[in-house]
């Protein structure tokens, strides 16, 4: 049997990437875009791949059977709707909705059709991500007791509600992933909407993961607005702490731990290297192909959904101009 052939809908920042590695693991067939230019540029650099700006079209393509959606969050279920209903499998980029009936809606269609729905929370596919998973469930760190994850950066597309549903999906499904807590609650939210145009460019989110008769406590700070490019998670054990720092090229994650005599040791262990997206992206065919759940499915993209619909409502999805914070314990 041969490769599933992709069809990518949106070609902008992400979605070029998505388009580059599925034609390099020979499985690209279409790329759909309403932008002209972004489609000529395609067509230029992937020849042989068909370019449309007609979705339509595509999901009517007897030859497409997995659509890649990789376009503004708040189309996503529109977009996947269409496709499951069309018998399509479905790849889409965080968040899988907005709305936890939208993403309930989107699993329960997967399911009856038999069809593969996954999403793209690329942490889980980190090299560096499953080597510390591996590592917290031996008990190298010992009993866990707090996990937090910064991700901040300079953004002015500044597309999303907020900058929270931009980039917390990533902290929560991997913190989730790495605890082995699908159902993390909110204990208390704060965001700043800095500029005054109506959106969150600055939060944290504190969270409990339950782990049988006890609960690991753990923070996600996010913001657009930092020069300096931050991607950094830090899990706190009894016996070491593990901080995983992406925004380096090498030795992103150590671990750190103090002897007897109070020196301080930092190891790095050692982890297979692999781009993360084209794991991903691979991973994606193997399920289409042997007909498997993904490991970053419906169920698993639900709860970051949950998660994230908690906090917009704690937040008030829409901002007033005024700088403040909002918690809530």
């Amino acid at each position: 049997m041969g490769l599933p052939r992709v069809a990518v809908i949106g070609c902008g920042n992400w979605g070029k990437n998505l388009v580059r590695n599925f034609a390099h693991l020979g499985a690209l067939s279409t790329v759909c875009d309403a932008d002209q230019k972004r489609l000529d540029y395609v067509a230029k650099e992937h020849k042989g791949i068909a370019v449309t700006s007609d979705y339509d079209s595509v999901l009517a393509d007897p030859m497409v059977s997995a659509i890649v959606i990789a376009t503004p969050s708040d189309t996503h279920f529109l977009l996947a709707e269409k496709a499951l209903l069309a018998g399509k499998h479905v790849y889409v980029e965080k968040p899988l909705a907005r709305d936890v009936k939208h993403a309930e809606k989107l699993d329960e269609l997967a399911t009856e059709r038999n069809l593969v729905l996954m999403v793209g929370h690329l942490l889980l596919y980190h090299p560096a991500v499953n080597c510390l998973k591996d590592l917290i469930a031996s008990g190298e760190l010992g009993d866990l007791l707090f996990v937090r994850s910064d991700r901040m950066n300079f953004n002015n597309s500044r597309r999303d509600w907020s900058v929270l549903w931009d980039l917390a999906p990533h902290d929560i499904s991997m913190m989730s992933y790495l605890l082995d807590c699908e159902s993390p609650e909110v204990s208390r939210v704060g965001g700043w909407d800095t500029l005054g145009d109506g959106l969150v460019d600055v939060a944290y989110l504190d969270l409990t993961f339950p782990m049988g008769n006890r609960s690991i406590p753990g923070q996600v700070r996010n913001s657009w607005i930092d020069p300096q490019k931050l991607v950094r998670l830090t899990v706190n054990g009894t016996k070491k702490t593990a901080v995983l720092n992406d925004t380096q090229q090498e030795d992103k994650l150590a671990l750190h731990s103090v002897t007897p005599e109070g020196r301080m040791v930092v190891e790095y262990p050692y982890y297979p290297t692999g781009e993360p997206l084209q794991l991903e992206c691979e991973h994606f065919l193997q399920c289409i192909l042997r007909g498997e759940r993904p490991r970053t499915d419906a169920n698993n993209a639900y709860h970051v959904v949950r998660v994230l619909s908690d906090v917009e409502k704690r937040l008030s999805a829409r901002p007033r101009r005024v700088n403040a914070i909002a918690t809530s314990r």
